[in-house]
């Protein structure tokens, strides 16, 4: 398990003085981007391959407060297509006695900058993400796993 530690800002927290939804998907974000920087996915990288990840949707389930001291944020691989055209990435919150105060199953994939389109990954990342720490229940992701929520858009009509 890959894991960073905040120190929890007074603008992290919202008016009940807990840290806010907001935080949470703000400490997500940067845990995920320092792992793949670290792990082979730098700015270069995707500048190369003409990538960027994109989210589909973010769950998150909060079980306790935080308010205030340190937090540590978690990076699991929770699933991948066999191409890692998607992505599942599952993130935990701990505070200082290392009590799980939230959890988030994030997926998403990787788009094509030029075609603003999905894009599989080229082997070289395939293979680096693979070895990236992976959740208990990891799966190879399909198509249908992304469109699980059956959630559609719903236009506006003018």
């Amino acid at each position: 398990m890959y894991l960073k530690e905040f120190e929890i800002r007074w603008n992290d927290l919202d008016a009940n003085r807990h840290l806010a939804n907001s935080s949470y998907v703000m400490y997500m974000s940067h845990t995920r981007m320092s792992f793949l920087n670290e792990h082979g996915f730098d700015a270069q990288t995707m500048d190369k391959y003409n990538i960027g990840p994109v989210v589909f949707h973010e769950h998150l389930y909060f079980f306790k407060e935080s308010l205030g001291g340190k937090i540590k944020v978690s990076f699991e691989l929770g699933g991948i297509s066999e191409d890692g055209k998607f992505f599942k990435f599952v993130h935990n919150f701990y505070n200082d006695k290392g009590e799980n105060l939230a959890s988030c199953d994030m997926q998403g994939g990787w788009m094509d900058l030029s075609s603003r389109k999905l894009t599989a990954l080229p082997p070289e990342l395939i293979e680096k993400i693979k070895l990236s720490p992976h959740t208990a229940d990891f799966k190879i992701l399909t198509k249908e796993d992304m469109r699980a929520f059956g959630r559609k858009p719903k236009n506006l009509q003018f």
